[in-house]
């Protein structure tokens, strides 16, 4: 594999020359430091939640990859174990006893879009024994915008359509994006 970093005028040349562009971000997240991380941590009564979110520039666009570790697991086998995953407009993964997170803040929504159009909304996490993993791309924001911004994983399921937040349930875990 080669190392370089991709910047945005050699974007085409290299999904041109891959003819698979998901070659391309994939050999970007295995060789290069991503610009931006949020390292996740649970609260208190959600168990061990831990993870890290990273953030690449890839041209005009961004990179996003997910890795978390400890998340609650249905014990239902023919229940669900998906996560809301937004990045919020709050700069503190502080809150109070009811809300832990309340500081986070709302959807981190530069465009005054409606759910589930936010810059800040992201596709779910999808659980597999308490791990989730995940790699997309994206263009609703730039890595400058969400420096510290937060990162949050709700409880349950993203519905996609409720107003202002997907009816996502509690905030179980929450990092603060840093750039590196």
């Amino acid at each position: 594999m080669r190392n370089f970093y991709i910047e945005t005028q050699n974007v085409n040349e290299l999904c041109d020359e891959y003819n698979n562009p998901g070659r391309v971000y994939l050999e970007t997240a295995l060789t290069q430091m991503p610009a931006a991380y949020a390292e996740l941590a649970g609260n208190p009564g959600t168990g061990e939640i831990s993870g890290m979110v990273r953030f690449y520039p890839i041209g005009a666009e961004v990179l996003v990859n997910a890795e978390v570790y400890g998340l609650p697991v249905n014990p239902d086998p023919c229940g669900f174990d998906i996560f809301g995953f937004h990045i919020h407009e709050g700069r503190s993964c502080t809150g109070t006893d009811s809300d832990p997170y309340a500081n986070a803040g709302m959807h981190f929504n530069p465009t005054l879009c409606p759910h589930p159009a936010h810059g800040g909304d992201m596709p779910p996490l999808f659980g597999n024994n308490g791990s989730a993993w995940m790699m997309y791309v994206t263009d609703r924001f730039s890595i400058p915008e969400i420096i510290g911004k937060t990162v949050i994983v709700h409880s349950g399921v993203d519905d996609f359509s409720s107003q202002p937040a997907g009816n996502a349930g509690a905030k179980i875990a929450c990092g603060t994006i840093s750039e590196v």
